[in-house]
C-alpha cells in the first residue's frame, strides 16, 4: 500500500507502507548505523521521533530478542530506503514487518533517506507526518500546521495500553 511521508517544509514523498498502517506526527531523525536496526527500534532515546536509516538495506538479518535495548520499541515511525522482508540471519525470531505491527509502529520504504538526510543537514530539525492519505490542496496545508505544530511530550511515562500487552508486562506495576 502506498504511504507518504510528508516533511514540515511542504516535501511530500510517497513510499511503501510497513508495519502497522495509521498517521502519524513526529520529530523526524536520522541515523547513520550500517547494523544495528533492532537497537535503534528500541532505543528509549528515540521516543517521539521517526526515526529514518540512511543505510540503503534494512530488514535483512531479522529481528532477534536478544539484541533490544529495551523491553519495547519507543519510537513513533521507521523510515527506510529498502526494506527486506525475508531475513537471512541465522539468528532470527521475527520480520521486521512482523516485529513494528506487534508494537503497532508505522514504517514507510522506498524514500530517499540520503536526499532528505541532506535536507535535515541543510534546514535543521523538523517534523514530519506519515499517512496513508494523499493531501492536497487546503488539507495539505491543514495538515502542515499541524505537523509544524507538533513537540515531544510525554514520552517518560510508563508503557500502558497494547505496547504493554504485547510486551507481556503487567500493567499494574
Amino acid at each position: 500500500m502506498d504511504a507518504y511521508l510528508i516533511l514540515a517544509n511542504g516535501e511530500v514523498h510517497r513510499g511503501r507502507s510497513f508495519g502497522v498502517e495509521r498517521e502519524v506526527i513526529a520529530e523526524l531523525v536520522f541515523n547513520t548505523s550500517m547494523t544495528g536496526y533492532v537497537e535503534v527500534l528500541t532505543d528509549p532515546s528515540y521516543a517521539g521521533q521517526a526515526v529514518m536509516m540512511t543505510y540503503p538495506l534494512i530488514g535483512n538479518y531479522g529481528v532477534n530478542h536478544e539484541d533490544m535495548e529495551s523491553i519495547r520499541p519507543y519510537l513513533s515511525a521507521f523510515i527506510v530506503r529498502e526494506l527486506s522482508r525475508i531475513p537471512s540471519g541465522g539468528r532470527s525470531e521475527n520480520t521486521l514487518p512482523n516485529f513494528m505491527r506487534r508494537y503497532e509502529i508505522p514504517g514507510i520504504s522506498g524514500i530517499d533517506t540520503r536526499y532528505i538526510t541532506r535536507t535535515l543537514r541543510d534546514q535543521g530539525t523538523m517534523n514530519c507526518m506519515i499517512t496513508h492519505r494523499r493531501y492536497e490542496g487546503q488539507e495539505l496545508e491543514d495538515a502542515l500546521e499541524r505537523i509544524r505544530a507538533y513537540s515531544v511530550q510525554g514520552v517518560v511515562e510508563r508503557p500502558k495500553g497494547r505496547l504493554v500487552e504485547a510486551a507481556g508486562l503487567d500493567s499494574t506495576r
